[in-house]
């Protein structure tokens, strides 16, 4: 397997109501088969997700938060209002979102937007990448994988990395169980979270500051077989039971 990654340059700031799939399609030409990483930011800007601070009211829950965490209660506020599900308070709050995924501070942000504003995570980054592998497709006639990113940091490990949020035109997993190792065994438990593995290295590309690379595209990458159950269940999720005792 050979692939290629480059970054897609010159990408203006992008701004409510504009097309993402029009400009990624001025910038780059695609082929069939390719994946292109977008950030959450950048999808949360068209789609107008952005909050101003002086005109979010802070609830006694988000007040008390504050206190602990040192940060604008207004912002804790956007935070509560992201989330579905409050895991950790402190010393920073860990949700769970709409569509599923676990990240600090329910992803919401402050940094790459202008004015004193925030940025809540897209609301059905499913359905985003979706609509936008359609309008790619519609635009330049390529069928294209899409793949939405988000940086989070990890249990057990320092550091941000990037994550997929939201994808379409591949499985999230690539799943080996039933296959065999070099040596016949047949593997059981082994699934291969093919997005995450593809959207951190879509990070390293765009950087963190002020690189301004909000889209990557992945040539090469091939297919695999898989499903797309990405998120555990509260069942199935024996770290999130034992914060919780």
């Amino acid at each position: 397997m050979s692939i290629q990654v480059a970054g897609i340059a010159g990408i203006p700031l992008i701004k409510t109501g504009d097309s993402i799939a029009e400009i990624l399609c001025e910038k780059t030409a695609f082929e069939d088969g390719d994946i292109v990483c977008i950030a959450s930011t950048i999808v949360s800007k068209a789609n107008g997700y952005l909050r101003a601070l002086k005109d979010i009211e802070p609830s006694e829950d988000a007040v008390r938060i504050s206190g602990l965490t040192k940060e604008d209660p207004r912002f804790i506020q956007g935070i509560l209002d992201s989330s579905k599900d409050i895991i950790i308070e402190y010393p920073f709050i860990l949700s769970e979102v709409p569509c599923g995924h676990v990240g600090v501070r329910a992803g919401v942000d402050n940094s790459n937007v202008e004015g004193e504003n925030i940025i809540i995570l897209p609301k059905d980054p499913m359905g985003d990448a979706a609509k936008l592998r359609e309008q790619i497709k519609a635009i330049c006639g390529k069928d294209v994988g899409v793949i939405i990113t988000d940086t989070c940091g990890r249990a057990f490990r320092r550091g941000q990395c990037g994550t997929a949020i939201g994808w379409a035109g591949m499985t999230a997993i690539r799943d080996f169980r039933g296959d065999h190792d070099l040596f016949g065994l047949e593997l059981e438990i082994t699934e291969e979270a093919v997005v995450d593995e593809i959207a951190a290295f879509s990070n390293f590309i765009m950087g963190e500051s002020n690189a301004g690379i909000p889209a990557v595209k992945f040539s090469g990458c091939g297919s695999w077989t898989g499903h797309d159950n990405l998120y555990f269940t509260k069942e199935e999720d024996f770290i999130r039971k034992a914060i919780h005792i």
